[in-house]
């Protein structure tokens, strides 16, 4: 990590899709430039969110579950961005009456691809040369992932959506002639999802660039895995273990654990790394520039599936009956580091970690995490999570977005020995009111270099708050702040802490 990093710093958790705003989910508009400027005024240094790719009604929605390891999520659009960069009318869309409490995906869905159609049309029919010079410069640019993503998305909605192994022979095993034929058939459909990710991108790039004006750096999040219905497969199916006729063969996921009894299965394609190894790991290259170019710092998801991961017969109905195989290792790493000498990364290490995972992530000086909840439990004295045995290069979270808030944890999870352990660790009497504050301090007052407090932690909200309960497939990603609760009083208390704690 670079110098202008490496002293003590503060931050929030809080993914696009949770900030407040009129369209149903969280977007790029103006309250989420309301939301940087809390973040200035509180004292943070950090913005961490969840990966912004193209997520899927199939599967609910996931940020880890991506429909591309490359394309911008296009519910992130926002309409009234769109008009004032003079790329829509105003005219051509409605506004949902007010705020919604919780993400409504479907309607947004088919809110923001009526203002996207709209805005491709009235791209169609502008004389403005400069914009279309500036989208066929982005089109070249990204040409490597976008020209398969647009076809592969042009054929999904071709076959109603069905998973690309349902789709006609010819297409299945992208025959040249037929791809070509698809070309030239829909190339008006396909050029309005390059567009679609034009937009993205023009206005991602504007919200990152006045984060980083204001002083605030971006920590995103790559995910270990990929969809087996998604672009990346179908485009690439020789790098993922599949069978002949390109059905799944080998699925990811890990043991059982702290989330799961059953392990967690994730209906993902392990990866062929003696292939990708080949081709001197090219599409995980590429991959990883582009997550670069997005953010400031990159979170490699679990990272210990690079050392050694779980595979599972894509016949089995739980994760139980794998087994862990060798990944690619310092082999990937050292091309990673060729590329990207700085190495902009931290390693999540979490859940079923061995030596060999820590030894990986400390040759190339990573930082890895800690989590505060997971400190107390009955290996306290010995836990990487305990403060005692945080590392200087590291990031403290309180939680994560998979874990429970901390009164959820606090009043649901921690148990007795939990509560114990606690107020016998800090000589305070800990309770469901409290409980926030006592783990941001905990957090912020550890050697960690960076403490990351997810943004209900920070409010002090209880369970139904929580992101994301790992090995579920409804009810996730739902969670909105309210405008309200980004007020003075809470900006306040974190430039504080931040202070006390010498995180300013």
């Amino acid at each position: 990590m670079s110098s202008e990093q490496s002293s003590r710093k503060a931050g929030i958790l809080l993914h696009i899709t949770s900030l407040p705003g009129n369209y149903l989910v969280g977007d790029f508009g103006p309250e989420t430039y309301k939301f940087v400027d809390f973040l200035k005024k509180a004292g943070q240094k950090y913005w961490q969110i969840l990966p912004l790719n193209q997520t899927d009604s199939k599967m609910s929605y996931s940020p880890y579950s991506p429909l591309s390891a490359f394309a911008g999520n296009t519910l992130f659009i926002n309409p009234d961005l769109l008009v004032q960069q003079n790329l829509l009318k105003k005219n051509e869309f409605e506004v949902p009456s007010g705020p919604s409490d919780k993400v409504k995906y479907a309607f947004a869905e088919q809110i923001k691809q009526q203002i996207i159609d709209s805005a491709y049309d009235e791209f169609k029919s502008n004389s403005n040369s400069d914009l279309k010079e500036e989208f066929h410069s982005f089109c070249a640019k990204e040409e490597y992932w976008l020209h398969d993503y647009a076809l592969f998305v042009t054929l999904r909605k071709k076959y109603g959506n069905e998973q690309w192994n349902t789709w006609h022979f010819k297409y299945r095993q992208r025959d040249k002639d037929a791809l070509k034929e698809l070309c030239k058939k829909y190339s008006e459909s396909i050029e309005a999802e390059k567009y679609a990710q034009f937009l993205f991108l023009k206005q991602w790039m504007v919200l990152k660039n006045y984060c980083n004006e204001k002083g605030i750096i971006i920590i995103g999040d790559i995910p270990i895995y990929i969809s087996y219905d998604s672009a990346d497969v179908w485009a690439h199916s020789e790098y993922f273990k599949l069978k002949k006729n390109k059905e799944m063969l080998k699925v990811a996921g890990v043991p059982p654990d702290y989330f799961n009894d059953n392990g967690q299965l994730w209906d993902m394609p392990t990866y062929n790394w003696k292939e990708l190894k080949a081709n001197t790991y090219d599409w995980w290259i590429q991959r990883i520039r582009k997550n670069t170019e997005l953010y400031d710092l990159v979170r490699i998801d679990h990272f210990r599936g690079l050392s050694t991961y779980w595979e599972v017969s894509a016949l089995e109905k739980t994760a139980i009956n794998g087994k862990w195989l060798r990944g690619p290792g310092t082999d990937f790493m050292n091309a990673l580091q060729k590329e990207f000498p700085d190495m902009p990364f931290i390693a999540e290490d979490l859940g079923d970690v061995d030596q060999a995972v820590y030894d990986l992530r400390d040759r190339y000086n990573l930082p890895g995490m800690h989590i505060v909840q997971f400190g107390f439990g009955k290996d306290m004295s010995k836990s990487v999570h305990a403060p005692h045995n945080y590392t200087t290069n590291s990031v403290v979270y309180t939680g994560t977005h998979d874990n429970n808030t901390v009164k959820g944890w606090f009043k649901e999870e921690a148990g007795k020995r939990g509560k114990k352990n606690l107020k016998k660790y800090t000589l305070k009497k800990v309770n469901a009111k409290n409980c926030h504050k006592v783990l941001l301090r905990i957090a912020y007052r550890s050697v960690a270099r960076i403490a990351i407090i997810p943004l209900q932690d920070v409010l002090g909200l209880g369970s139904k708050a929580r992101m994301n309960l790992p090995a579920t497939d409804t009810g996730n990603w739902l969670w909105r702040v309210k405008k309200k609760q980004l007020n003075n009083a809470a900006a306040k208390f974190l430039k504080k802490e931040a202070n006390k704690f010498n995180r300013l």
